[in-house]
C-alpha cells in the first residue's frame, strides 16, 4: 500500500514520550488505519515490534485466560513471537482487542503493575463488543484516542499537496481570498467521490483511476456487512443492515431527517433504535441530534428521536449511491439536492473530526440550520452548508434575527470572506476550523 501520512503520528509521539502514559487504546471503524498507523509507527519509533492478532489467533486469547499478571503475560508473548519485549524499547500491538475480553482488562493491570511496557491496543468495533459481552472495561487506566477516515488535508498530504493546503490555512487565518480556489474547489469534489479510507486513497494514489477505487470501497462495504454477521445475531445482522442501506435514500430526500419509513413501510423506531446504536458503536454511521433552541447548553435542547444520520465516509457514500465520478466532478449546479447531501456528509466527517459536536437547529415553521455547535468561548454558532455557491439562506437569517450569534458560518462552494457577521468558508477549507 502507497504510504499514506497520518496527522495521529503527532499524538502518538507525544504518547511515547509521555513519563506518566498508560496503555493506547485506539478505537475507530474498520479499516480506516488504526493497525497500518501502529505498525508504521513502531517499526519507526521502537527498536522492535511485536503485534498480536486477538481475533485470529486462539492461542494468543489463550495466553490471558489463565491470570491477568502482566510480566507473566509479556513473557509468554515473546516466547510466542519469537522477539524480546523491552520496556520503553518494543511496541507491543494489541490487534482487535474486542475479540479477548480478558485482554481488553489485562490493560488496568499494566498500567498498575507494569507501566514500562508501551502497549498499544487497536479496536473497530469496541462499543458493540464491550455492550454484548459486559467487558470489564479499563476506565481511567487507558489513554484513549478515536482514529477516523483521512481528512481532506490528509487527502492532499497524500497527493504531494502539502502546499496548498499551507495556503488554505494561511487564507482560512486572515480571512483573505484563496487564488488556488478552484484548483481548491476540484481536489475537494475529487475526495468526496474518494473518501478517506487509506486503501481507498492509496489506491488513488497509485492508479488515478476511479473504477479501482470503486472497486476497494465495494470490498470495503461488504467487510462492514460480514462484520455485522459476525458481531451480531441474525436478527440483529438483518436490521443493522437495513439501517445502514437505507442511509444513502434518508440523505436523498429534500429533508434529510431519519425517517423509519424509508427502511421499509410500517419500519418502527423501537424495532430499529437498536440496529441505529450498534453502528453508532461500530463507528459506520455520524448522528446529528435536532435542537429546539440556539442557546446553552445546547444538549438541554436535544431532542433524541429526530437526527439525521451520516455516513462515516463520503467515498463509502458515493459507493453505495452508485454514482460515477465524473457526476460528481463535472455535473452543474443543477445536481445540487444530491451534492447538497454529499456537502453535509462532508461537513459533519470535518466537524467529528475535529473534536466538534454538531446538532442541527429547526423552528416550529420550515426554517433549519444544517448545523450548530458549542465553541470554546461556549458561543453558539450555526453553520449552513451550500453545495454549491448560491448562498442564499432564509433560515440562517432567521437563526441569527432570533439568537444573534456573535458570528455565522456559511461553507459553500465561494471564497473566503467574512461581512455582515457571517463567515464564508469554503468547503475544502473546513478542517481548519479548530473551534
Amino acid at each position: 500500500m502507497h504510504f499514506v501520512e497520518r496527522k495521529i503520528v503527532k499524538y502518538l509521539l507525544a504518547w511515547k514520550n509521555n513519563p506518566k502514559k498508560q496503555p493506547l487504546l485506539l478505537q475507530g471503524a474498520r479499516q480506516v488505519g488504526k493497525t497500518y498507523i501502529l505498525l508504521s509507527f513502531g517499526k519507526e519509533h521502537y527498536k522492535n515490534v511485536v503485534h498480536f492478532s486477538l481475533e485470529e489467533s486462539a492461542d494468543i486469547r489463550a495466553v490471558f485466560e489463565r491470570d491477568l499478571n502482566p510480566e507473566r503475560i509479556v513473557k509468554e508473548l515473546a516466547a510466542k513471537s519469537g522477539q524480546s519485549i523491552m520496556p520503553g524499547d518494543t511496541l507491543i500491538i494489541f490487534d482487535e482487542i474486542q475479540a479477548c475480553e480478558q485482554a481488553l482488562t489485562s490493560l488496568k493491570y499494566f498500567s498498575e503493575k507494569a507501566p514500562q511496557y508501551h502497549i498499544a491496543a487497536a479496536g473497530s468495533l469496541l462499543g458493540v463488543a464491550v455492550k454484548r459481552k459486559n467487558f470489564s472495561f479499563p476506565v481511567g487506566k487507558v489513554d484513549m484516542r478515536n482514529l477516523y477516515p483521512m481528512d481532506f488535508e490528509e487527502f492532499l498530504w497524500a497527493l504531494g499537496q502539502e502546499k496548498l493546503y499551507d495556503l488554505i490555512y494561511e487564507s482560512y487565518e486572515g480571512f483573505t481570498p484563496l487564488s488556488l480556489h478552484d484548483t481548491a474547489m476540484d481536489l475537494y469534489k475529487t475526495y468526496l467521490v474518494v473518501g478517506g479510507m487509506p486503501r481507498a486513497v492509496s489506491e488513488y494514489v497509485s492508479m488515478r483511476d476511479f473504477d479501482f477505487v470503486v472497486a476497494v470501497q465495494r470490498t470495503l462495504n461488504d467487510s462492514y456487512i460480514a462484520d455485522m454477521a459476525k458481531y451480531a445475531t441474525p436478527v440483529e445482522t438483518t436490521r443493522n443492515m437495513a439501517v445502514w442501506d437505507s442511509i444513502p435514500a434518508q440523505l436523498a430526500k429534500e429533508n434529510h431527517k431519519f425517517q423509519y419509513k424509508v427502511i421499509k413501510s410500517g419500519a418502527r423506531s423501537k424495532d430499529y433504535e437498536a440496529a441505529m446504536d450498534w453502528l453508532t458503536a461500530a463507528g459506520m454511521i455520524n448522528k446529528c441530534v435536532n435542537v429546539t433552541e440556539g442557546k446553552l447548553p445546547l444538549k438541554a435542547y436535544e431532542q433524541p428521536d429526530i437526527f439525521k444520520v451520516y455516513m462515516v465516509d463520503t467515498g463509502l457514500l458515493c459507493s453505495k449511491l452508485d454514482i460515477a465520478a465524473n457526476v460528481v466532478l463535472h455535473t452543474p449546479h443543477s445536481f445540487d439536492g444530491f451534492k447538497g447531501a454529499l456537502a453535509e456528509n462532508y461537513i459533519m466527517q470535518a466537524l467529528v473530526v475535529n473534536g466538534i459536536k454538531p446538532y442541527y437547529w429547526s423552528s416550529p415553521g420550515k426554517a433549519e440550520v444544517d448545523f450548530v455547535f458549542q465553541d470554546r468561548q461556549s458561543n453558539i454558532i450555526p453553520l449552513e452548508a451550500k453545495s454549491a455557491d448560491n448562498v442564499r439562506s432564509k433560515s440562517l437569517r432567521n437563526f441569527r434575527d432570533i439568537y444573534n450569534p456573535v458570528y455565522s458560518i456559511r461553507a459553500s462552494a465561494k471564497n473566503f470572506g467574512f461581512e455582515n457577521g457571517i463567515k464564508s468558508i469554503p468547503l475544502y477549507a473546513l478542517g481548519c476550523m479548530k473551534v
